[in-house]
């Protein structure tokens, strides 16, 4: 959310791109309620302008991939859908306790945000774009070292840090994080950093961060 709050300054300059690391590739199963929980509020210091509330309820979501799949095929038909939905979906997630991991509860984002829903519902039913997720994954993995999101880096693959506290987590509990450096609006400056780094380090022809 802070990189799109700060990329129409850039217009023209550089471009964000978000690609799909979906984590539970790693374990082959979505993230546990009790770990997410234990993150839930240390986002919500973070962006105290985003909305977070504790999920409520037993429908927990077994696989986050389709939401993955959504975003995809949104982009297909807009970026800017795409970005819409992207955001739709976390707080579909984050804030109304909704099962992300649902093809009618994706459907009933994108029809919310005037998309294509029989093109986003073939997606969902094929295994194609899922196939092109999974590929993502490896490359991001094996050829870029990505471990974790969000992981932000230049076009030449250099990582950049992102302002943000990361925890800890030992025993699927949250033992440490490291120190706040800004909260919610106050990382503007630092997020413009950022921007400024990619300008530094573009090629002649284009700049973007992935």
């Amino acid at each position: 959310m802070r990189l799109r709050q700060v990329e129409p300054e850039y217009e023209g300059r550089v471009r964000v791109r978000t690609r799909p690391f979906a984590l539970e590739l790693y374990g082959r199963q979505a993230a546990p309620r009790a770990l997410l929980a234990e993150e839930w509020w240390l986002a919500a210091i973070q962006e105290p302008a985003a909305e977070f509330n504790a999920f409520e309820g037993d429908d927990w979501p077994t696989t986050t991939l389709p939401a993955f799949v959504a975003v995809r095929a949104a982009e297909e038909q807009d970026a800017r859908l795409a970005d819409a939905l992207d955001l739709r979906i976390r707080r579909a997630f984050f804030a109304e306790s909704r099962n992300i991991g649902k093809p009618e509860v994706l459907l009933e984002l994108v029809r919310e945000l005037g998309g294509d829903v029989a093109q986003v519902a073939h997606a969902l039913d094929g295994g194609g774009v899922r196939v092109q997720i999974e590929r993502e994954f490896e490359i991001a993995r094996q050829q870029f070292g990505v471990r974790g999101t969000p992981t932000l880096m230049l076009e030449d693959g250099t990582q950049l840090e992102m302002p943000i506290a990361k925890p800890r987590i030992v025993g699927g509990r949250i033992v440490g994080i490291r120190e706040l450096t800004c909260v919610g609006e106050s990382c503007r400056a630092a997020t413009r950093a950022l921007f400024e780094r990619a300008l530094v380090q573009r090629r002649p022809d284009e700049g973007s961060t992935r």
